[in-house]
Parts: structure tokens; sequence; C-alpha cells
């Protein structure tokens, strides 16, 4: 464990250098709210790999869900033995979620459909994808026109957020977009018994916008009950051998129930059109890496793969993870009728130069040891509305992906 912390740290460190300058000048003590030191400041970024649980402390908790978006994230603490056992109540946050959005409108109920027919297991592997659209991004750059801007406020935007995932309460959670991570996401979920990491982007758009909450990048999330960590690795993403701004989070875990180890990654590629050769690099850096993080004493280690690829099916990228010999395939087909298709969208939004429907968010899944029990439907166009995403009832221009799934010899097990 401590040639991985190692590891990770200093492969953090040489993520995060023009990212901790900028947080220096505002990291502040969570209780005592002074400043903290540039060389404090950069070592909290650097630790970021683990989730500062905030316990059963709901005071503590709920003033992170309560701080305006100009408050800075917190300095970075371990938490304490007895903070580590302590959870918050999920079902009283949840609530305290409705109660912040009382005003806005009903949410749709999504429900699961199963590929098979056949009875889940009873405890699987729910994971979660999901882009949940950075802050300053929405609010300063995006240019959602038909999105009324008090919809992308983030008191109330975070609500939105959180209440889905609550609702879910998936076993893995992998985030894109992330620009709340410190002050938002780790303390809140760290209380419900998360382990968090985060994996900025060297370069993030959203420091370009005035009065930004720091860089965005990508977050994984776990349970501690049901997985321990024994390796994590975040990377910077490389395209012919020059390394880009986007980033990837690789994490080896052990399901505690089972004992079978599970390679979890979460990534981001570039976006917009024209940059499909630089997409593709960037996968074949990532698929490269996941070859090797996935090759165990015992054969290769299961693999799930969460992303906003920025790709269509149609992509070359796409292709290189499909033909894979990792044996990958895409969880979100199982909606379509032959379980070949990918679903006709997974981000709609209209900007200043139109609409923009496309299918962009993908959950791979080691098909030979991995089997995929249901999938959360995909809301159709009636329930999104005209004006598209985000919204009022929608927090982020892109859906988020949830399925179940299972080790395949467990199947085996019961047969």
């Amino acid at each position: 464990m401590k040639s991985f912390a190692v590891k990770n740290t200093q492969t953090l460190k040489r993520l995060s250098s023009p990212v901790s300058r900028y947080h220096q000048s505002f990291f502040l003590d969570n209780l005592s709210l002074k400043p903290v030191t540039p060389k404090a400041a950069s070592r909290g970024l650097a630790c970021s790999s683990t989730a500062c649980s905030m316990g059963s402390r709901t005071s503590r908790l709920y003033s992170a869900l309560a701080q305006p978006l100009s408050s800075a994230p917190p300095a970075l603490t371990e938490p304490s033995p007895e903070e580590e056992g302590a959870h918050a109540d999920p079902t009283a946050l949840l609530k305290e979620c409705e109660e912040a959005l009382r005003n806005r409108p009903a949410r749709f109920h999504r429900a699961f459909v199963s590929p098979e027919d056949r009875t889940p297991l009873s405890q699987p592997i729910r994971v979660m994808q999901w882009n949940i659209l950075a802050q300053a991004l929405g609010e300063g750059k995006d240019g959602f026109v038909r999105c009324p801007l008090d919809a992308l406020n983030w008191a109330e935007r975070k609500y939105l957020i959180l209440e889905e995932i609550l609702t879910y309460q998936p076993d893995v959670l992998c985030l894109q977009e992330v620009d709340h991570y410190f002050d938002t996401f780790q303390p809140v979920l760290g209380s419900l018994g998360y382990h968090g990491t985060f994996c900025p982007k060297p370069w993030s758009p959203c420091l370009d916008v005035e009065h930004n909450n720091g860089p965005d990048g990508c977050a994984l999330f776990f349970r501690r009950d049901r997985f321990e960590l024994l390796d994590s690795v975040s990377l910077r993403l490389a395209a012919l051998a020059l390394k880009t701004n986007q980033v990837a989070i690789v994490q080896t875990l052990r399901c505690r129930a089972t004992g079978h180890p599970l390679c979890v990654a979460v990534t981001h590629l570039k976006a917009r059109s024209g940059w499909e050769r630089l997409r593709s690099a960037q996968g074949s850096d990532l698929l490269q890496s996941l070859q090797a993080a996935t090759r165990g004493q015992h054969g290769d280690v299961p693999l799930l793969v969460c992303g906003d690829f920025n790709a269509e099916p149609s992509e070359e990228v796409y292709r290189r993870f499909a033909a894979s010999s990792l044996g990958l395939d895409s969880a979100y087909k199982r909606l379509s009728a032959d379980g070949q298709t990918e679903p006709p969208y997974t981000t709609w939004k209209i900007r200043p130069s139109g609409e923009s429907r496309h299918t962009l968010d993908y959950i791979w899944y080691s098909s030979r040891a991995l089997s995929v029990d249901s999938v959360l439907e995909l809301p159709t166009e009636e329930q999104i509305g005209p004006g598209r995403l985000p919204s009022y009832a929608y927090p982020s221009d892109h859906l988020s992906l949830v399925c179940d799934v299972h080790f395949r010899d467990e199947l085996d097990r019961l047969l």
C-alpha cells in the first residue's frame, strides 16, 4: 500500500502543478477558516485520492451543501477513526434535496430494464456514469440558449445532482466535469461511505471563467463497504507521445463480498468535431494503460470503463474499444431490440449554433467476466421537453447512465 500511495501522489503532483498554484490563494481550513500556506495547499491537492469523510455530523455535512458558489474548497484532511466508520443518513439527505427542490418541476421516474429474462442477483454492482456539467462552463461558456439562467444556479442545481445520485445509490460512481469536488462531492459522498478520487485537467477551461470554483476534472467514487482499494493511477492522456489536457483515473478494487478484483476507469476525451484523430489517439493511450492494469496473477482482471468519450459510435475511438483484446462491450446496447445498437442520444442541447443530439457517453464492461443485469432507461423526447438539456428538471446537458452488473461466475455457481 505504501508504494501505491507514493505512486498516486507523484502522479497527481505532475498533473496538478498549474492547478495547485490556483488553489494556493484560497484553500481554507474547514474549521478555523484560516488561510492555508501554499505548501499545505498543494499538498492537499496532491492527496485528493482520499475522500474526506464528514461522518454523522450533519451540521458539517449540510454546511457543505449550503456553501455559496464563491466559497473556497476546504483544505483536505484525513477522516478520523470515528468518522471513517460513521455515515450520514442517505434517506435524510435525499429528503433535504427534495425540500430544497420543492419549487422545481417534478422529476420523471426512470425504470430499470432487464435485457434478459432472468431474475437479477440480489446484490449486483451498480455503476453510474455521468457528465454532470461543470458549473463554470454551464453559466459562463456553454451558451444553452433555451435554458433559463436561474435553472443553472448552483445553490439548487447541486441538489438535483445529489438527488439523482442518492436515488440510484451506485456502488461505483464515475463523474466528469466536476468543479465542486472539494466543497461538495468529496465531503457529502464521503459522509455516505464513499471513497473518492479526483483528477483535474491540467488546463481546465473553467479557469477562464470569472468567479470560477477551480478546475474541472474526473472523479471516481466507490462504496467503502463494498470494495477495498488495491491500486490507483491518475493519467494524463497522450496523443502521438504528447501529453494532452484530458485525464483518466484507473483503480483496481477488491469486492469485499466475493474477493474478486475489479478494475474501474473513468475518463473524458477531447470534445468537438474536428478532433476525431486526437480522441482516437487518447483512447489508444488509455487502452494501453488498461491492458497493463488488468493483467493479474491468475488471469485478466474484469474491467469497467465509464466516460464521456465525446464520440459517436461511428468514430474510430469507439471502434477501438469495441474491437479491443480486452473483450469490452457497451452496456447501453442492451436497451436496443437486437442488443447491438447504442441509444439515439445521451446528450441533447440547444446552443446558438443549433440543436445538438448525440450519443457520447458509455459504460464499457468485460463481457467475458461480467454480465449486465439491467440498465436504467433514458427519458423520451417528451420527458426531456422542448428546451432540451439542461433545465429546471435536468441539472446537466448529459443524461446519467446506470447499470447493474455481476461477475459471471456468481451466476454459474447458482445454475
